[in-house]
């Protein structure tokens, strides 16, 4: 049995757009984009600026050590110094359920948050930040909860002993409701307001922002910290930014119904087999593991890394199985990133764009690089930026399409820069920020070069596509191992083109204590 399971892409746009009143009569009559949000935080707009990126963060204490405590402690040293912070998805584990805000959110970025001296006070559904905090929604924030397997958890069935007492993981009586959880916790959950006066006061108060595109939120920190949407954009200094959404456009492109589309599949149902086996192994191990102990208590947190990263292939199997023809893609999410981007390059204001969103199209993370989903969402994103490139013609010339994206889901913290893709995502660079909090993973074995297979007239040519420049996760065996969780803090320079130093900062566990090791900043632009 699955731990967890994942809405269509059909039912999350649909839940989402009923959350947020998407396009209701109101919202056309007043010309609100609800798309677009401005940043009213009382500083002068100024080309220099600084933000902060965390990703993959939401886990509760483990046994004894809490590393998103950890990580949330360093971040405050730079808030003041800092305008906002992009998180890059997957904000609650394990099923991004309404339960485990207070312990796996709330609790750890106290600081950031109004009242948070008294955080057992603060509900989920009415945070406000102290200072911009926008985040994108992780596939952990749409899964939900089997109910059979909940109902064990909570009866205090074996199962719980053995999940709950030895592997721990964060499940309760139920997962996010379809990502309900994560759109109360942060978005403008207009669904709640009843339509007429009320809705119309609310409306007035807080869409009272102007952008080209028409009025929009407006972004007040200490007062009103909603998003208008699961996607959206806003400016600051000068640079675009654009937040996506990528769990409903990174569902796996379906086998071909050939010769060839048999073997994979044949492979798949071989590989899912070896899976549960895997997964049936990792719970017989645990249970000879005592949780008091030190080191058995570290080799548990491993097993519990191990076993979501089983349920996490099985998932990805399980959609490449069944994947059909008529698969859902959210084009509506694409066509608007299309024509939002194409509009940022003809703004003359404008000097730089900056993409974030969940999945990796490039990393090499040794459980994503591969996966369905990675490659989808590249092919997917790529194909945005392709008719960017066409639309924008010679305005981006010598210039890549966009200057930055940052992404999670892979627990660890990368750049890497593509090469010549034949493509409009050539030359950019590209971080993966997901070693925030939960479980770490290892760099693949098979290197830092990314390659793809291209079709010539007469041959099939492998050939590089992207090179990872610096990883930081999972390393060492054994007492020796280390847990290196990160964050990022970019520093934006004046200019057109921007240039951004990107500062990365680490906390490693490594043999039960907690050390501070220094990575030098680079450049990039």
């Amino acid at each position: 049995m699955q731990f967890v399971s994942e809405p269509s892409v059909p039912v999350k746009i649909q839940k989402m757009k009923q959350r947020v009143r998407w396009r209701d009569s109101q919202m056309l009559k007043r010309g609100i984009d609800q798309t677009q949000l401005v940043l009213d935080d009382g500083w002068d707009d100024h080309p220099e600026f600084s933000f902060l990126v965390v990703g993959d963060s939401g886990s509760g204490s483990h046994r004894g050590h809490n590393p998103q405590r950890e990580v949330a402690e360093r971040v405050l040293e730079h808030r003041d110094e800092c305008r906002f912070v992009l998180h890059t998805g997957d904000v609650v584990y394990l099923v991004g359920s309404s339960e485990f805000y207070p312990k796996n959110f709330i609790e750890p970025y106290r600081e950031f948050l109004v009242g948070g001296d008294r955080p057992d006070q603060i509900r989920f559904d009415r945070m406000i930040f102290n200072q911009p905090f926008l985040p994108v929604p992780g596939n952990h924030d749409y899964y939900d909860l089997p109910f059979v397997y909940g109902l064990a958890v909570q009866l205090s069935l074996p199962i719980r002993n053995l999940f709950q007492s030895r592997i721990d993981l964060d499940v309760g009586w139920h997962g996010s409701s379809q990502g309900k959880d994560y759109a109360r916790a942060f978005l403008d959950y207009l669904l709640s307001i009843p339509a007429g006066r009320e809705l119309e006061q609310h409306l007035d108060r807080h869409y009272s922002a102007q952008a080209s595109t028409g009025r929009c939120l407006r972004y007040e920190p200490k007062l009103f910290t909603r998003l208008p949407n699961r996607y959206y954009t806003f400016r600051y200094g000068g640079i675009d930014f654009f937040a996506l959404d990528s769990n409903t456009f990174n569902a796996p492109i379906p086998l071909s119904k050939d010769a060839e589309g048999d073997l994979q599949r044949q492979q798949l149902e071989q590989r899912r087999s070896e899976v549960e086996k895997q997964k049936l192994e990792v719970i017989e191990t645990s249970l000879n593991l005592n949780p008091t102990d030190p080191d058995d208590s570290e080799q548990l947190d491993d097993l519990r890394t191990k076993l979501e990263q089983l349920e996490e292939n099985e998932r990805d199997i399980n959609k490449q199985l069944t994947a059909n023809r008529a698969i859902v893609t959210d084009q509506e999410q694409l066509d608007w990133l299309q024509e939002r981007l194409i509009e940022s390059w003809n703004t003359e204001s404008v000097r730089g764009r900056v993409v974030y969103f969940h999945h990796p199209p490039y990393v090499t993370e040794a459980t994503k690089w591969d996966q369905a989903q990675t490659l989808a969402v590249r092919h997917r994103f790529r194909r945005v930026l392709n008719e960017v490139a066409n639309g924008v013609g010679m305005l981006a010339e010598g210039r890549s399409i966009v200057d930055l994206v940052l992404n999670g889901h892979a627990h660890c913290l990368e750049y890497l820069r593509t090469e010549d893709t034949g493509h409009a995502d050539s030359y950019i660079n590209w971080i993966v920020c997901g070693g925030s909090g939960y479980s770490l993973r290892r760099q693949r074995k098979e290197g830092t070069v990314l390659s793809e297979g291209f079709t010539h007239p007469s041959s099939q040519v492998v050939r590089p596509v992207a090179r990872s420049h610096l990883f930081i996760g999972r390393n060492g065996q054994g007492t020796h191992k280390r847990r290196p969780y990160s964050f990022l803090r970019i520093d934006v320079r004046d200019g057109n083109p921007p240039k951004f130093l990107i500062r990365p900062f680490v906390s490693e566990r490594y043999q039960h204590q907690w050390l501070r090791p220094s990575y030098d900043p680079f450049e990039i632009g």
